[in-house]
């Protein structure tokens, strides 16, 4: 992979940012952008570097980061320094905690339920690049609609919201109906009934009420644990929701620490779940942060919680 190294220390291409090209005497370089969030000056000076080192190009990757193409493997270290003082420095790409994505979140979308941006942004600074036994993608979707795909990472949080009612007060007029994407209202003799099995808990129902009678519980964080994308996606697992941000940031590094101590480096980690007793592990974890009940039960619900 390292192909020709010239008169670069080859130790600079184990750090996962570096990736040799199909051309072995060039090389990309990936940045740490976490939630792809950036300045308008620092896109001008990713730009001008790209001008510098590389071959003019830039790419953006589908984890909300920059790559630089075209870079002679020479100009490595220069290139690094100016990186940096950008605010924009080595990315990661290998068996580490990659750059973690996130939505906008409740600082743009009217769809969100969770700050994203300030919990990648908290992730980052606390886990990124730490060096793992396997891949760990971590990202972050405000809302179920899943804008991040976070149920397709090796650690996905998704802001969820209950919805519910004064019953009394609720005239029965179904426009939360007609906003449900998930059919999961019903109008009978009318009265409103939520189906529990199909609502997902995205709070979107709540926004159009005309009387402010549906409400919605505070936000709460759903962790789930080994999903992944490529050839064979699959959806993670879901291991605990609380509604403190800290504690979420809090169960994330007990996830890198299971990974870390159990984890072997010969299968990706949705392979090695069982394995590794993730059941016991979600025990563990809600027994310790004590998992929020979500509904009582499964059968429709005319009182919407209340």
């Amino acid at each position: 992979m390292i192909g020709t190294m010239k008169k670069v220390d080859p130790r600079l291409y184990s750090r996962g940012g570096i990736i040799t090209e199909r051309n072995p005497e060039r090389c990309i370089i990936r940045l740490r952008i976490p939630a792809g969030v950036l300045s308008p000056e620092q896109l001008i000076g990713i730009g001008k570097i790209a001008r510098t080192y590389g071959d003019g190009r830039v790419h953006l990757t589908v984890r909300q980061t920059v790559e630089i193409p075209g870079v002679d493997p020479d100009r490595i270290v220069p290139m690094l320094t100016a990186l940096k003082d950008n605010g924009t420095p080595l990315g990661s790409e290998r068996q580490e905690i990659v750059n973690v994505t996130a939505c906008m979140g409740t600082d743009h979308c009217k769809y969100a339920n969770i700050d994203s941006l300030d919990l990648a942004r908290k992730i980052d600074e606390r886990y990124f690049g730490k060096e793992m036994p396997v891949k760990m993608r971590i990202a972050i979707s405000a809302c179920p609609n899943g804008c991040a795909s976070e149920r397709m990472n090796e650690i996905g949080i998704t802001g969820v919201r209950e919805p519910f009612r004064d019953y009394l007060a609720c005239t029965g007029c179904g426009t939360c109906q007609k906003y449900c994407r998930e059919h999961a209202i019903v109008i009978r003799r009318g009265a409103v009934e939520l189906d529990k099995k199909l609502c997902m808990q995205c709070g979107i129902c709540v926004l159009p009420c005309p009387f402010e009678v549906l409400k919605a519980s505070e936000p709460r964080y759903r962790i789930t644990v080994g999903g992944r994308r490529g050839r064979h996606p699959k959806l993670g697992r879901e291991l605990i929701t609380v509604s403190d941000p800290e504690i979420a940031l809090e169960i994330v590094g007990k996830i890198i620490k299971w990974v870390y101590e159990l984890a072997s480096s010969d299968d990706l980690l949705p392979e090695q779940l069982d394995a590794l007793e993730f059941n016991e592990f979600k025990k563990e974890i809600r027994d310790t942060y004590g998992e929020i009940k979500e509904w009582a039960s499964t059968e429709p619900d005319k009182a919407f919680l209340l």
